[in-house]
C-alpha cells in the first residue's frame, strides 16, 4: 500500500489531501448553510451549486438578524481597518539606538505611507467587507492577496473567496496555515490566469465543443519551512489531474482569520451560531403572525351543503351576491379559536436578545449629535472591551499579515525601501481606533501624573524628563515622525520679538 502511494503523481497526492482536509470540514457545512438562510441569505451556499441572482430569501420572514450582521461588519471594517484613513504604521525597533531611531524613523514613516496608499487604490474595503460579513455569520473568513499587473493603480488586488470554496488546514501553532481552493473555470479563463499551457487534448477537445464548459481546479498553499509553496491543479474529471502552476511565497496570499476558537477546532464560531436558536424562533414567530393575519383579515367561512350553494364558485370580493337556499344560513364566518396578541411580546423579546448577541445595541450608531470627550473615551473603551479578545485574534490572524505580506509586495517591487518588519528592528504598530483606544487611555494617565507632578511642585516636576515625556506621548497619538525633532538636533534659535530699526 505504501510503495503504490509513492507511486502516484504529485497532483493526484495533493488531491487526495484536499479531500482529506474537505471531508473532515463537511460537518460545518449544513450549520453554515443554517447561518447563512436566516442571517446572510445571499451568502454562497453549500448544499448546491450557486446561480447568479437566485431567490434565497423564501425561508427568511424576520430581518433582525440580517440587518444585525451588516452592522456588524461595518464596524469591524471601521473599527479595524478604517478606508482611507492610517491604520498601521512601521516604527524603529527597540533594538536600535537613539540616533538610529532618529534616522531610519521618516523612511519608515515614508514607506508606511506607500503602503496605505496602495491598500486605499484597490478594492480593500469592497473584498474586506464581504469577508467581515462571512466572519460575523459563520465565524470563519478567507481573503486573497494577490499582487497586480504592472501599470495599475494600486499593487494589491483583493478578493473575498467564499468559504464554500476554501478548505483550511491548522498548523502545529493553532494558526491556519494550509489553504485549498476549488473553484470552477471555463479553459479560457485558467489559460489567462495560470498562464497554463500543458492542458490535456481532452479538456481542450471539450472546450472546444462548449466554449462555456467549466473545469475544476485546486489551489494548494501550504507551509514549506519558512514560506508557503503555491501549487495548481486542474481536476477536469475527463482527464488525468495535470499540475498547472507552482510558485513559492514569502507570506501566504490566503489570509484566513476566525471569530472565535474553540478548542480541538480548526474553523471558527461566531455570534450568529451562538443567536441561531433566537433567530430561527423569531423567524417562525414571524411566519405564524403574518399566517393569523391572513386568517384575520380574509377569515375562515362555512356553508350548508343546501344544493343551490357551490363553495367552489364563492369569490369573496366586494358588491358579491351569494345565492343560498331559503331557510338555509348560508355562507357564515368561523369564529377563530383564539387570539395570538402575545406574539409581540415574545417577538421583543427575542429582537432584543438577537442585536444584543450581535453586539447592533452595542456598536449601535450615536444616538445624539454631540458627545463629550468623556463619552468620546468611555464609548471607545467599551468597544475595546466588547471586541478585545476578537480584535486580538484579528490582529495576529488578520492584520498583521495584511500588512506583511504588502511590505513584501512592494519591497519585491522596489517602491519602498529593503526593510525586514521583525519586530526588532523595524516594528508594526497598529493605530486602528481600537488599538488606538488603548493608546489614548495610556496617554491620558501619563497625563494626570504630569498634572499631579505640578501641583506637588518645582521639586516634583525636576523628576520629570519633558523632552522623553513629550516624544512618548507623540508615539501614543500617532503623531509623524517628520514632526518630531530629534533628541540630538540642538533647540530652535529663539526668534525675536521686535527687529531693531537702524
Amino acid at each position: 500500500m505504501t510503495a503504490a502511494k509513492k507511486t502516484q503523481p504529485e497532483p493526484a497526492l495533493l488531491l487526495e489531501r484536499y479531500n482529506a482536509a474537505r471531508q473532515r470540514r463537511s460537518v460545518w457545512e449544513s450549520h453554515w448553510q443554517d447561518c447563512y438562510d436566516y442571517a446572510l441569505p445571499n451568502g454562497r451556499p453549500f448544499l448546491h451549486a450557486a446561480r447568479p441572482g437566485e431567490r434565497r430569501v423564501d425561508r427568511l420572514f424576520d430581518g433582525t438578524a440580517p440587518d444585525a450582521v451588516e452592522q456588524l461588519a461595518a464596524s469591524l471594517l471601521a473599527q479595524l481597518t478604517p478606508p482611507w484613513s492610517s491604520w498601521f504604521a512601521l516604527v524603529p525597533g527597540p533594538d536600535l539606538s537613539d540616533a538610529e531611531r532618529d534616522r531610519v524613523a521618516p523612511m519608515l514613516d515614508r514607506a508606511a505611507a506607500i503602503a496605505q496608499a496602495h491598500f486605499d487604490r484597490s478594492n480593500y474595503a469592497v473584498e474586506a467587507h464581504q469577508a467581515f460579513l462571512d466572519l460575523a455569520t459563520v465565524g470563519t473568513a478567507c481573503l486573497l492577496m494577490e499582487e497586480s499587473a504592472p501599470g495599475e493603480a494600486s499593487s494589491f488586488r483583493f478578493t473575498a473567496v467564499p468559504l464554500a470554496e476554501a478548505v483550511l488546514e491548522e498548523g502545529p501553532e493553532g494558526r491556519l496555515d494550509g489553504t485549498y481552493r476549488r473553484s470552477e473555470r471555463t479553459l479560457a479563463q485558467i489559460v489567462r490566469r495560470f498562464a497554463a499551457a500543458d492542458i490535456p487534448e481532452e479538456v481542450r477537445r471539450r472546450a472546444q465543443e462548449d466554449p462555456d464548459a467549466r473545469f475544476a481546479v485546486v489551489e494548494a498553499v501550504l507551509p514549506e519551512g519558512t514560506a508557503y509553496r503555491w501549487t495548481v491543479v486542474l481536476d477536469s474529471g475527463i482527464a488525468e489531474p495535470v499540475l498547472l502552476a507552482e510558485g513559492r511565497f514569502a507570506q501566504s496570499p490566503f489570509i484566513s482569520f476566525r471569530w472565535l476558537k474553540a478548542p480541538g477546532e480548526v474553523y471558527g464560531r461566531s455570534p450568529v451560531m451562538k443567536a441561531l436558536p433566537d433567530i430561527k424562533t423569531a423567524n417562525k414567530v414571524v411566519e405564524l403572525v403574518l399566517k393569523n393575519a391572513s386568517i384575520a383579515v380574509t377569515g375562515i367561512w362555512q356553508a350548508d351543503d343546501d344544493g343551490v350553494l357551490n363553495p367552489a364558485s364563492i369569490r369573496l370580493v366586494p358588491g358579491t351576491i351569494i345565492p343560498k337556499a331559503v331557510g338555509s344560513a348560508g355562507l357564515t364566518p368561523l369564529a377563530a379559536p383564539g387570539r395570538f396578541d402575545v406574539s409581540q411580546l415574545v417577538l421583543d423579546d427575542l429582537r432584543a436578545r438577537i442585536r444584543h448577541a450581535l453586539m447592533a445595541d452595542r456598536l449601535a450608531p450615536i444616538a445624539e449629535g454631540r458627545m463629550t470627550a468623556t463619552e468620546v473615551l468611555e464609548r471607545s473603551a467599551e468597544m475595546a472591551r466588547l471586541l478585545g479578545a476578537t480584535y486580538g485574534r484579528l490582529q495576529a490572524e488578520l492584520l498583521t499579515p495584511l500588512v506583511l505580506r504588502g511590505v513584501a509586495i512592494l519591497r519585491r517591487r522596489g517602491e519602498i525601501p529593503d526593510v525586514m518588519v521583525d519586530g526588532r528592528l523595524v516594528q508594526l504598530q497598529h493605530r486602528s481606533p481600537l488599538a488606538q483606544a488603548q493608546a489614548q487611555r495610556d496617554a491620558q494617565a501619563t497625563l494626570r501624573w504630569l498634572e499631579a507632578a505640578q501641583a506637588l511642585g518645582p521639586s516634583a516636576l525636576a523628576t520629570v524628563d519633558a523632552a522623553a515625556t513629550a516624544r512618548w506621548l507623540a508615539e501614543a497619538f500617532g503623531v509623524p515622525a517628520k514632526l518630531v525633532r530629534s533628541a540630538a538636533a540642538p533647540p530652535p534659535s529663539p526668534v525675536p520679538a521686535e527687529v531693531p530699526h537702524g
